[in-house]
């Protein structure tokens, strides 16, 4: 907790005043229960922004074809796709501890947990790397009569998979139905009738005006046009006024985006309700989960290139090179320590973390950072591991792996051991609380000022609105702060120029992340590495058949 604030004033900060009051009656709170803060490499991150000098001794040189900076999905992605097509001359370079990103999953006694991404759209036939991978984790077994893969019902998430918190109660599914009046209904079955026109929509081409991965939907004018409004504003043209609808879908906004819903492109916010559903009339494609998330697939990624993974390292500069008419790319890189360095001198580079980076990492960048760079905003994320010896009281309907309080900022939990099977007794509870400010700076200010103490309280006392024996019941909380967790699709964003400059290669710099999609999903992460790694295979001379 920072110490310009009292408890009162943090969680006021956080969870609004009326919560606060509530949560500071009691005069004699129990201590809290033991934990830390997990992610310890923002620090060596801002000395890099700061700028690092780094020097590399002679010695300390070696040469890779490739080097993939950054170890979420994006260059674990990348690095497969080189590994398939028998390019193992590489290294992967990765600022943290562990690989994964904003998918990594962390370890309780009792169960593994996300501390991030948790969960994958089931995805259609049509998207053929997606489905080897997940045929390579062995989630599949067949096709259906229309070539779309069948998951192994293991692996779907379990029933009940939502419910809402209102007023004293949980109600099934995250649409608040309970107290619902006729306006309301109608409004959201007009709502559904609107995202089903889309869903069916089709431009000269044939191609759906939304999709997964989004570089595969249409980029038609009519589409287009949504990115130039917010998701409230478009709301506002259709009509649909409905405080639980407006709810619903602001929700919707912060789940996927960090934002709320007056500041989230409309193309993404009908995305979201479009992109999963995979034709009009149909229920959106079900979801794959495990009980550490998306950490499973990180798992099964690293394995493949372990031996060229180098973890907790820098990447301090980043040099395009020309050395006897034949260009290069050098990369620097430094341990946390500052004690290990090590320099490689590449034919190509694949830039798989965040581009915000670039103007710090990428040597021209850093000396006249492009325009383009400046449009990249990224939202600011807290995730919060609860270990319960016990389930907490519980009114209404029952525990679901995803648990959302109406009336809070935060995005409510998700539960580690729902997908075990582990209905009774121990369990995890991973919390979510994305910071919505308007001013991207000043949500990561807030959040990297406020130690594991001061999420820790929040959480609980945010939570102890549903159940008030839950302080009780933690023996244990830690804590990732994500500065950067994802990509904010902002109004103009998507579609706009930033956007489609950022993903041009730079003098053997071929770029790979999320964020050149404007959204921040598995499937976009996924694609794009896979993709850099493709043209970076072409730019070697390689024969390439495309997984994609």
């Amino acid at each position: 907790m920072p110490a310009q604030l009292t408890r009162r004033e943090l969680l006021a900060a956080f969870l609004g005043l009326p919560a606060a009051l509530s949560g500071c009656r009691s005069e004699s709170l129990e201590p809290l229960p033991p934990g830390e803060l997990v992610g310890t490499s923002a620090s060596v991150g801002h000395r890099l922004r700061d700028g690092l000098n780094v020097s590399v001794p002679t010695d300390r040189w070696q040469r890779k074809r490739v080097v993939i900076v950054g170890g979420g999905i994006a260059g674990l992605s990348a690095a497969r796709r080189l590994s398939m097509a028998g390019i193992d001359d590489f290294a992967l370079i990765e600022l943290e501890s562990q690989p994964g990103g904003t998918s990594q999953s962390g370890r309780s006694e009792l169960v593994r947990f996300p501390w991030g991404a948790h969960y994958v759209s089931a995805p259609g036939g049509e998207n053929r790397a997606l489905v080897k991978l997940l045929e390579e984790l062995d989630v599949l077994e067949g096709r259906d009569e229309n070539g779309d893969p069948l998951v192994a019902e293991r692996f779907l998430c379990r029933d009940p998979q939502e419910r809402v918190f209102y007023k004293g109660r949980w109600y099934e599914g995250l649409y608040l139905r309970a107290g619902a009046g006729d306006a309301d209904l109608q409004q959201f079955a007009a709502f559904g009738q609107e995202i089903q026109r889309w869903v069916a929509w089709r431009d000269a081409a044939g191609r759906r005006a939304f999709a997964l991965p989004m570089a595969t939907g249409s980029d038609d004018r009519e589409v287009r046009a949504l990115d130039e409004l917010s998701m409230a504003e478009w709301m506002d043209r259709q009509g649909f006024h409905s405080p639980r609808l407006r709810w619903w879908v602001d929700y919707a906004c912060r789940d996927d985006y960090g934002l709320r819903a007056e500041q989230t492109s409309a193309w993404a916010g009908v995305f979201y309700f479009c992109a999963r559903v995979p034709a009009a009339g149909a229920e959106a494609r079900p979801f794959i989960t495990w009980p550490e998330g998306n950490g499973r697939i990180v798992s099964h990624l690293y394995q493949q290139v372990q031996k060229q993974t180098h973890l907790g390292m820098a990447v301090a500069d980043v040099v395009p090179t020309q050395t006897d008419g034949i260009a290069g790319v050098d990369v620097v890189a430094v341990s946390h320590d500052g004690r290990t360095v090590r320099g490689f001198h590449a034919e190509r580079v694949i830039f798989a973390a965040p581009h915000f980076l670039t103007r710090y990492l990428i040597r021209p960048y850093r000396e006249a950072p492009p325009a383009h760079v400046a449009e990249f905003e990224y939202g600011a994320w807290a995730v919060v591991n609860l270990s319960l010896s016990d389930r907490p009281v519980s009114r209404g309907f029952p525990l679901a792996w995803d648990n959302v309080l109406y009336e809070s900022p935060s995005l409510g939990y998700i539960v580690a051991t729902h997908q075990r099977g582990l209905d009774y007794g121990p369990t995890v509870f991973t919390y979510y609380y994305p910071l919505c400010h308007a001013d991207a700076g000043a949500a990561r200010k807030q959040l990297l000022s406020t130690g594991r103490d001061g999420w820790a309280d929040v959480a609980l006392t945010d939570l102890e609105r549903a159940h008030p024996d839950l302080r009780s019941k933690t023996e244990r909380i830690d804590v990732m702060r994500w500065g950067h967790a994802m990509i904010r699709p902002r109004p103009g964003f998507v579609w706009g120029a930033a956007r489609k400059a950022a993903a041009k290669p730079f003098r053997g710099i071929h770029f790979a992340h999320s964020d050149l999609s404007g959204i921040a999903l598995f499937e976009e992460a996924f694609y794009r590495g896979t993709l850099a790694a493709e043209q970076v295979l072409v730019a070697i001379g390689r024969k390439v058949d495309s997984i994609l």
